[in-house]
């Protein structure tokens, strides 16, 4: 049995999985599953799998033939699948028959982390599918960019209206232009793309970032941060999921600036929404909370079990958090529950949602000290 941690650094958000591994194959190094933590995470808590056996990370062309059995004919993935898990003949064969759906999707940071396994996969392998794999995926992943530069959160879903929109959330803008980024730069890793294929990516890249841009939403004239998701049409802020209500959102926009601060040579229309981000920044944070996990009897819901419950306490101590959610006019925080209603206190939520979801978190913290700072420094308009 091997126990294999993942943590992101994302605020409250960590995960740590136990697999049990066949027995490793030393010929290959290991490749990195760290890009696949929300993935597992959802996976695991929806599945709450304790017993699963897991392949090693050695074993380099079980776990890239296992991600070539979840990618879809069109070239995209489903999101939230476990890419280590030893899958049974008869998981296997119903794989095979669902591979012409059309249910890929963009969410949970989804489709780049198996691109970039591919592609480490084909680099020590030498195995031609997993080059045809990742130059698939990416092939989906600019086939589904709108012509204005954004990218839906599901390409081909009628599930929910949202899955329509131009998507930050969950990284989706943000994720996949770093990802194409780095397809352009890394040409070793990437030295199997073809060059009509990075003049495409160029392309997509360059829409991308005038769309954000111009999607920096602007209160009584003034630019602040970015909204979740975006109507394709209107270029509008629109909601989500039911307590995911139109808002200015403090966590994904963090993401926004933190990708906008590593162009290089950054136009000055990119410089100005960078300083405009980090005031608002400066000025939406809250002072003299903490938020403070408390023992609860274990509560199983749909998607997580919870055995604590989540209480708002003052401490003028405490380090500055910022919300998740803003008032679009107001920009004052609020709240909402899975009937759509909006409320202005964590107490109002209810105990599903204020344990299975993120309102609070401290994002903005590193940025602020640090990354905006160094960049500040370098960078003159």
């Amino acid at each position: 049995m091997k126990i294999i941690s993942l943590i992101r650094a994302l605020g409250v958000i960590s995960l740590v999985f136990v697999a049990v591994c066949a027995a490793a194959d030393n010929t290959y190094r290991e490749i990195s599953i760290s890009e696949f933590a929300d993935a597992i995470k959802h996976w695991n808590d929806r599945t709450g799998e304790t017993d699963a056996a897991h392949y090693s990370l050695t074993q380099i062309p079980q776990i890239a033939d296992n991600i070539l059995r979840y990618q879809r004919e069109n070239g995209g993935w489903p999101s939230n699948k476990h890419p280590t898990r030893l899958l049974s003949a008869a998981e296997q064969n119903v794989l095979a028959a669902e591979q012409h759906l059309t249910d890929a999707s963009f969410d949970n940071r989804n489709s780049y982390p198996q691109i970039n396994y591919l592609a480490h996969a084909y680099q020590q392998t030498g195995d031609v599918r997993y080059r045809d794999g990742a130059l698939h995926g990416i092939d989906y992943i600019l086939k589904n960019q709108y012509k204005n530069g954004g990218w839906p959160h599901t390409p081909a879903s009628t599930k929910a209206d949202y899955h329509q929109h131009i998507t930050f959330a969950d990284d989706v803008m943000t994720g996949l232009l770093t990802f194409l980024r780095h397809v352009r730069e890394d040409q070793s890793l990437f030295n199997f793309v073809p060059a009509t294929t990075l003049a495409n990516i160029n392309n997509a890249i360059q829409k991308g970032d005038r769309l954000i841009v111009q999607l920096q939403i602007k209160v009584d004239g003034k630019p602040t941060i970015w909204a979740g998701q975006y109507d394709k049409n209107t270029l509008e802020p629109v909601g989500a999921r039911a307590f995911e209500l139109p808002a200015l959102l403090a966590w994904e926009s963090v993401a926004v600036v933190d990708y906008l601060l590593d162009i290089k040579n950054p136009s000055p229309d990119i410089q100005n929404a960078i300083h405009a981000a980090t005031t608002w920044f400066d000025q939406a944070k809250i002072e003299g909370i903490a938020i403070q996990k408390i023992a609860h009897p274990a509560t199983r819901y749909p998607y997580h079990t919870a055995d604590y419950d989540i209480k708002i306490i003052r401490d003028p101590n405490a380090e500055p958090v910022w919300a998740r959610f803003y008032d679009l006019k107001t920009q004052q925080p609020f709240f909402a529950n899975r009937d759509g209603k909006k409320v202005f206190s964590l107490e109002e939520v209810h105990q599903e949602r204020r344990t299975g979801y993120t309102w609070y978190g401290t994002w903005p913290k590193t940025l602020l000290t640090t990354r905006y700072p160094a960049w500040r420094d370098k960078v003159t308009i």
